[in-house]
Formats: C-alpha cells, structure tokens, sequence
C-alpha cells in the first residue's frame, strides 16, 4: 500500500509538468479575480498563507454562506468540501437520539454519533459532555464569517475528537464604524419558515455582535416537525495595540420530533426538547516577535425526551498558546489545553417511576505541545510537532507530526504531511450502555500529499490531494454482553479535487470531487461524491445552480450495510430590487429523486423556497 501511496506522489509530479506547459500555452486571461492566497489560523494557531499549512485545509468564506439559503452551517459544508459528507433527515433540522442526522465524516472517520471530527468555534471545542459529539442544530450560519476544515488528523493542534479533521467556525466580528444590519426572512414547502436578523455596532475601540434566528417546519412526513430559537451576542474590545480581549455568548432552544423509519408499520419515535449554549472569553495578543491567546470557554446544555430519558451536561476548560519568531523564517508555537466534561444521564420514567441513575461524573483532560515551522529559502516550509495528552481514565497519549510545504513556483504549492491522530473513549463509552471503564484511545495515522495550482492569470485554481489513512483500536459496540471493545480497524485511502474559476466576466464554477476506497463500507461515506457549481450574475439578477451526484454511501448506522446512490439538483435566483433589498427564490431536490441518506428516512422530493433580505 505504501508503494501505491510513493506511485501516487510520482503521478502528482508528472500532473505538476504537464500542467506547467499547459499554462504557458493559455495565458489569455488578464484580470485577477480569484483568491489564491487565503489567510487562515486553523493548521498552525497563527494566521498563514493557506500554501504554507502541511494539512489539507478547505475555507467556506462569508459570501458562499450567504447565497445558501441555509440557516445551519453544515449543511453549507456538503459537496463545497472535499471528503466532508454530513447526512440529512428532511426539510431542515438534523434532530438527536434515535432517527438523528448530522452526521459527520471525512475521509470516512467520524463515527455514528459524530465523535471522531472536532467541531470548534474561534478554536474552542464544541461537543456535548455525556455523548461526546457535536449538536449540528446549534450552528446557526448568521453567525459565521467563515469556516475553515481541516480534511485530515488534526490533533497534534486539538487533542481529542480531532481524529479525523477539524471543522473550525469562525464567528463574525464587527470591522466597519456605525451601525450595520440584515434581516432575511422566508417561507417554502411544508410550511417551513426562516427568520433572522442580525445588528453589528464599533466605534473606536469597541465592538458588538448580535443576532437572532428561529426556523419552524411541519416536516415532509408526520411526526417530523421541528422548530429551534438561536440568540448570539459578542463584544469586543482593543485593549491597545499589542492586546485585544472578546467574549460571545451563544443560547438555542429547540424541539424535535423522531418520524420514525418510513417501513409498514413502524411507529414514531420520541420528540426530545433541548437547550444548549456556551459562552467564551478570548485574550489575544500581537507583538513583532510574538502572538497568541488564551482563551476560557464553557458548553452547557439539556436534553429531555419523552421517554424519560433526560440529562444535563457541561464541557468546560481553557486554551493557551504562543507562537515566537525565534530568528528569520521560523516560527515556534508552544500550547497547553485543559478540558472538563461529563454531566448527569438519567431517565425519570423508569422504575415504576422512582427514575434511575446511569452515570453522574466528569472526566479531565489535558495537553501540552509545540509545534515547530522553519522557512528554508523562501520556498520549502518544514512543520514538525509533538503532543502529549493525558487523560484521567486511560493515561497518557504521545502525538506526532511533521510535514512540508514547497512552493514549486508562484503559482504552484506542493505540500506533504505524516500525522497521527487520536480519540478519547466518551464518558457514553465508558459509564452507559455496555459500559467499559478499561477503554484505550482510538488512533489512526494519515499519510496525505498535494499539489495545488492557478492557472490563467490566477482566473483557474485547482488542488488535487492523495491520502491514505491506516487505524486500529478503534472502539467499537460488540452488543451484550461485551459492551464496547477496542477492536475495530480502518483502512481508507482516496483522492479529492477541487476547482474554482471564471471562465468569463460574471460567470463562476466551482466543483469538487472525492473518491474514498475503503476496506469495509462506513457509514455516512460515500464512495464517490461529485458536486458542481455554477455562478452567474446579469445586472440585477444572479443565477447559482448545482448538481450533486452520491454514489454508494452506506446509510445504515447499524452493522448492517445499505448502499445508496442518487443525484440532487437545487438552483436559486436572487434579485436586487436596491442595493439594501434582495428578493430570491430557490428549489431543491428539482430532479424529483427519491433516496434515503438515512436508512429508512426517505428524504422530501422537489422544494421550493422564497423570501426577502434587507440590508441596513
């Protein structure tokens, strides 16, 4: 296999010629409208050219979020992001507990639930304490500047969950003095509703954020209605010029309905109310030789379901780092993470109704590492770091890295990286349900090579990415009376591919594509995933269109395996009746297609949505 991976990597360099000639023979484009050179602090904690990161590192900016029609972030995330898939249950709403969606993998890894990809917000990690995975609902795009993913083992950064990428939410700040706003509302199929606003205010020094949303939807089937409130307030103030301090808070309340499987039958299955929030407090600091931060954050949230089951659970700790230009080209980045979580797992009804208690505790963890990236003549950028993660049940955990990015021309950025990356057993795994107190971490190793490339005058780029990804000890539910083990292994190796150009003034494409062989089917992977975008403006009118093809993605979350295939289309027109006022109109799913992303959940056919937005 390592021989297949060392022949890749020679493909990659014969691809590098050909598309070296290439370009010198089509230099006919003039204007310079495509970024090439995104910013981002995801893969090193410090803001960087994105061709200097090793990691594979995907951005979703602000202006892809807001022509979705999407209120939540991931659904944003499908198809924009090579080798990301997240699975979907019907109009909006991703629900929890038995019949849930959000779902998350990449490159395979994730698991079911979502325990495996670390979702954060400004670099804190987000994850509910008992289940150890992330609330998909309660990440609300208004709030989003941009979002950065990692498609690859990030741990040596993040510590646990990061085992398979990261996915880092990037809230808004308010850069422009005065008083700016939006509002957006609309209506669309199945009586489903979408309203949000949001008011932005600086002077000076000073900063504030704030937005509401609420969706509501009676669902595409009985029983799936669901409706969620989200209110998210941040400040900011620039202490000087060396020391900058934010702090946000973020409350969601929603309700959901299980529909149960569509099979003869079958019965629905429980609705569950929830509350979740979390609030941060951030403390940056930028000097000539120096930058860093330390950052406090807390996640708290309710679950009630209504058969009795119910919990309350908490994710606190802290995050500290410093990066030092030590001498010209290098840069060292020294880290410490603290993290507490667990809470109370209860059901009332049980018992004849006296209730029963199935865990009421915490588990800590914390880490410590450095991080190391040394320019060498201009061109060739090293990264090597080293974690270490220790953890109040299992012990202690060593955490390599090391990777390269070589800059092959202006244009052209090859770039390599060896990582290990590891997962926590949860407090679920643990203490619940085929409990195992003796439970080692998960691991995996990714070997992960890449070339990306403008072409035309930087009007084309492209990124073309090989990777190959090997664990074992992966924890996994051998049923009673074994409970969880670990036992399991992966074996997945791949390609991704990204475009984005404008062939023409006014016309955008983007497209992405992703290919994953896997040694056994994983849920919420597909092994094929092809999306297509189209942009085009006229004067007052813009067009976006695209087509998603899915093709044998395993959507049975039990052992057993269901491949599903199937082609989506969705389009949208917005028109700006001012520069403030926009109206749009969208469709989803036109082709009519009925599929399931989730066994037994089919999915709605064609939609259609319309609404208004206001600028101010």
């Amino acid at each position: 296999m390592k021989k297949q991976f060392l022949l890749a990597i020679l493909a990659l360099s014969v691809l590098l010629i050909f598309t070296n000639k290439l370009q010198a023979q089509m230099q006919y484009f003039t204007e310079d409208t495509i970024e090439i050179n995104e910013v981002v602090v995801t893969g090193s904690h410090v803001k960087v050219n994105r061709n200097n990161v090793p990691m594979a590192v995907s951005v979703v900016n602000r202006l892809q979020i807001e022509e979705s029609d999407e209120s939540a972030v991931l659904p944003i995330l499908n198809g924009r992001v090579p080798g990301l898939f997240v699975t979907e249950r019907g109009v909006t709403g991703f629900g929890v507990a038995t019949g849930s969606a959000g779902q998350i993998t990449i490159r395979g890894i994730g698991g079911s639930p979502t325990t495996g990809v670390l979702m954060l917000i400004d670099g804190h990690p987000q994850f509910m304490g008992i289940m150890g995975h992330p609330l998909p609902d309660s990440y609300v795009a208004s709030d989003v500047e941009q979002v950065e993913v990692i498609r690859g083992p990030a741990s040596i950064l993040y510590g646990s969950n990061a085992m398979g990428g990261v996915i880092n939410i990037i809230t808004k700040k308010q850069n422009n003095d005065g008083i700016h706003g939006n509002a957006r509302l609309s209506y669309g199929s199945y009586n489903t509703q979408k309203y949000m606003g949001s008011v932005g205010f600086k002077k000076e020094k000073f900063s504030a954020f704030i937005s509401g949303n609420h969706d509501q939807t009676d669902g595409h089937r009985p029983n799936s209605d669901f409706k969620i409130s989200n209110g998210y307030l941040k400040l900011a103030y620039d202490i000087n010029e060396h020391f900058f301090a934010s702090g946000d808070v973020s409350l969601a309340a929603f309700e959901s309905s299980d529909p149960g499987p569509d099979t003869l039958n079958a019965m629905p299955g429980e609705s569950i109310d929830i509350v979740r929030g979390y609030t941060a407090f951030t403390l940056l600091n930028e000097f000539e030789n120096a930058s860093g931060a330390i950052k406090f954050f807390y996640n708290f949230g309710e679950h009630e379901i209504t058969d009795g089951f119910h919990s309350t659970d908490h994710n606190y700790g802290v995050n500290l780092y410093e990066a030092f230009h030590l001498f010209e080209g290098n840069t060292f980045t020294a880290g410490y993470d603290f993290m507490n979580y667990g809470g109370l797992a209860e059901n009332e009804l049980a018992m004849g109704g006296k209730g029963i208690v199935f865990a009421d505790t915490t588990i800590t963890e914390q880490g410590v590492y450095a991080l190391l990236q040394q320019n060498i003549a201009t061109k060739l950028t090293i990264n090597a770091g080293l974690r270490f993660q220790h953890h109040s049940k299992y012990g202690g955990q060593w955490i390599p890295s090391l990777g390269f990015a070589y800059e092959l021309d202006k244009q052209t950025a090859w770039k390599g990286s060896v990582s290990k990356g590891f997962r926590s057993p949860t407090m679920r795994e643990l203490f619940l349900w085929g409990p195992n107190p003796d439970l080692n971490p998960e691991t995996i190793w990714n070997y992960e090579t890449s070339i990306s490339k403008a072409f035309f005058n930087k009007k084309t780029q492209t990124e073309l990415t090989l990777f190959m990804l090997e664990g074992d000890n992966l924890i996994v539910n051998a049923g009673p009376p074994t409970g969880y083990q670990n036992t399991g292994e992966v074996s997945n190796k791949g390609i991704e591919f990204a475009l984005t150009a404008e062939p023409v003034e006014n016309l955008t494409l983007n497209a992405t594509y992703s290919y994953i062989n896997m040694k056994n089917p994983v849920f919420a992977t597909p092994e094929h995933h092809l999306f297509l975008n189209a942009k085009y403006r006229f004067k007052k009118l813009l067009l976006n269109a695209n087509i998603q093809q899915v093709s044998n993605l395993d959507n049975d979350a039990s052992a057993a395996v269901n491949l599903e295939s199937y082609t989506l289309l969705n389009a949208k027109a917005t028109y700006n009746l001012s520069q403030k006022l926009r109206l749009f109109i969208s469709g989803e799913n036109l082709l009519g297609t009925k599929y399931e992303v989730n066994r037994y959940y089919t999915m709605p056919e064609a939609t259609v949505f319309a609404g208004i937005s206001f600028l101010f």
